[in-house]
């Protein structure tokens, strides 16, 4: 994959991206989210040392003056006060700045130490912000299986076959839009493609074998533009994420659960949070099932029976006696 799209990049920015998308195999997503990352970060150089005007909008300049020179003059302390402007001037909470911190540090090691642009890395001491253990929001049993009534209209196989298959194997959005016809075998083994293309099998269980059986009964035939594309759009395209997200969010609006900030990620916290709390599952097998690379990722899922044991113990009502 070429990522001509980031024409306006500056050369030396452009060869990065093509790095981490084509070598490293990010995901088009996360090499956006580099790309954004960088421009920011070249805008706030450019204006902090008044190469334009003080009155010109930080987020309208022109990276393209960017080159080796300009990088190689970057300092530690310059990176320290654009990451402060971040917190301060754009309101950037911690994870944003650790994203930006990374895709600083990535962008400068790789200058460094894989094609030995630079001699010296100024993000070589740089620490990322810290960042507290939150709790993935996810929804309960219960909601989940009224998530799943709710579904009708004239998609409802399919939706009702991506909702299933988010709920039982907690699949990433991108993974579900991805899915192939001939990703699935007669044992009804599914294999997957995750994050920076590596693929990991799924048996579907039951549940998901009869939605997508009902499913394949109703799948269209004729006129399709991606014949192997597993779901199918109402324009008979594969279906995007974008169409995954609305349709998820038009069942739990059905259910009382719009704008309460679910989204079909929180499908996999979803599905993650039941295996291990309600299923026995342990961590890790749950790693496997989730493609985490990081047993640490899936230990999240611990802190969710940690919170509710707290939870349980504050509501005893006798837990908010004091002694004299």
């Amino acid at each position: 994959m070429s990522y001509t799209v980031f024409k306006e990049a500056p050369p030396i920015i452009r060869e990065f991206l093509n790095y981490i998308g084509n070598i490293k195999g990010r995901s088009d997503l996360t090499v956006d989210e580099y790309y954004r990352d960088l421009r920011t970060f070249f805008r706030f150089i450019i204006k902090d040392r008044g190469l334009v005007k003080d009155d010109v909008d930080i987020d309208s300049i022109d990276i393209s003056c960017v080159d080796l020179e300009m990088v190689e003059s970057v300092t530690f302390s310059e990176i320290i006060i654009f990451l402060n402007y971040c917190k301060d001037e754009r309101k950037n909470n911690a994870a944003t700045r650790a994203r930006k911190t990374t895709s600083l540090k990535d962008f400068f090691h790789y200058l460094t130490v894989k094609v030995h642009k630079l001699s010296q890395d100024p993000t070589e001491e740089l620490e990322s912000p810290r960042l507290g253990k939150k709790v993935p929001k996810y929804l309960t049993l219960e909601e989940s299986l009224k998530l799943l009534e709710a579904v009708d209209g004239d998609f409802k196989e399919r939706d009702y076959c991506i909702l299933i298959l988010f709920l039982n194997c907690g699949l990433r959005l991108s993974e579900m839009v991805g899915i192939n016809l001939s990703d699935i075998n007669s044992e009804y083994v599914l294999t997957i493609r995750g994050k920076g293309n590596k693929e990991r099998t799924l048996s579907l269980n039951p549940a998901c074998i009869d939605a997508l059986k009902e499913y394949l009964k109703v799948r269209p035939v004729n006129g399709i533009a991606d014949k192997n594309a597993l779901f199918i759009s109402k324009k008979n395209c594969r279906i995007t994420s974008k169409g995954v997200y609305h349709m998820v969010n038009h069942y739990l609006e059905k259910i009382g659960l719009g704008n309460m900030g679910y989204s079909p990620h929180k499908l996999r916290h979803t599905a993650a949070t039941l295996m291990y709390q309600k299923g026995g599952v342990d961590v890790r097998t749950l790693q496997a099932i989730l493609g985490h690379s990081n047993l640490g990722t899936t230990q999240i899922y611990t802190h969710i029976a940690d919170e509710q044991v707290k939870k349980g113990l504050n509501a005893n009502p006798l837990s908010k006696i004091r002694t004299d």
